[in-house]
């Protein structure tokens, strides 16, 4: 089987060949075109982009997706619901309104044919309690576009891009945090390349959710969040984070923030925690010595 690149492997080729270093930049239009190999005006304005590229090629793309997903609408709806809401498995199927049986079916198929990726939580929770597995797209477009195109494909295929426009207006904010947070467990790889990670993904229960949970080569456990606030991150973050960690019975030997907007100087002076802060200028590490070896080749169309 053909492995899927990495959102690693995607974000390079895509800054390599879009040629886009402001790393903010980069994660906010990664975060809408990754993953297609279509070439993106960095200079132009998102919104401008998405007009051009996506709304005015709208059958076009929708034709190709549709070879995938064979019109299904259920498939639609599920894929819809995992863009937009928490990506757990049985809240889809219940904000598709789709039962469990046909749900975890339609979740196979998707997976088969490599939309999505399943996400377990890296530890099973210390109570004997049912957790729903989590959901990624393989590629940030499609994610893009069951969140933001599918769901307003009636104006879209009538030329009125207005609803699509003011839902994205108000629903653009925050939504690259989750492409950011697959990013920086590609950064944490990086970063722990003396003792390589065995394993990294979150963990969550009924009780909590941990962002990032790791396993080092030396058996080292790593705990961290992810926090997208627009205040800087503090010690209550941290404590929080903690808290999370005992609940869910786990020792840890180092923990992780990663802050879009900065560390509080309480938080930053922490002496008495071994404690790993992670900013997005970080991110930028991921970008070094980009060459043509990184660009993928991609098979599908270019718009």
């Amino acid at each position: 089987m053909i492995q899927q690149p990495s959102i690693r492997q995607q974000f390079r080729s895509f800054c390599f060949q879009n040629n886009i270093t402001d790393i903010e930049k980069a994660l906010e239009y990664f975060s809408v075109f990754g993953g297609m190999g279509w070439s993106v005006d960095g200079t132009k304005p998102l919104k401008k982009l998405i007009e051009e590229k996506v709304l005015k090629n709208y059958k076009y793309i929708h034709a190709d997706i549709t070879t995938i997903t064979q019109s299904n609408h259920t498939r639609h709806a599920i894929l819809s619901a995992l863009s937009t809401g928490d990506r757990r498995e049985h809240a889809a199927f219940k904000k598709a309104k789709v039962s469990r049986r046909d749900g975890e079916n339609i979740i196979n198929f998707l997976i088969e044919n490599k939309l999505l990726t399943l996400e377990n939580s890296m530890e099973k929770p210390l109570k004997d309690e049912e957790i729903s597995d989590k959901l990624l797209f393989t590629q940030p477009f499609m994610r893009f576009w069951f969140a933001a195109i599918s769901p307003y494909y009636k104006g879209i295929k009538a030329g009125d891009f207005t609803e699509m426009q003011e839902k994205w207006e108000n629903t653009q904010h925050g939504f690259s945090n989750t492409t950011t947070t697959q990013l920086v467990y590609a950064l944490l790889e990086k970063n722990f390349e003396n003792d390589p990670l065995q394993k990294i993904g979150g963990y969550w229960d009924k009780q909590c959710e941990i962002d990032i949970l790791a396993t080092t080569e030396s058996g080292k456990c790593i705990a961290g969040l992810c926090t997208f606030s627009k205040n800087k991150a503090g010690k209550k973050d941290l404590q929080k984070l903690q808290e999370d960690c005992e609940k869910a019975g786990l020792k840890v030997d180092t923990f992780v923030i990663y802050s879009k907007h900065k560390f509080s100087n309480e938080l930053k002076k922490t002496r008495d925690v071994p404690l790993l802060l992670l900013s997005q200028k970080h991110l930028t590490k991921l970008l070094e010595n980009l060459s043509k070896e990184d660009l993928l080749v991609h098979k599908n169309k270019r718009y």
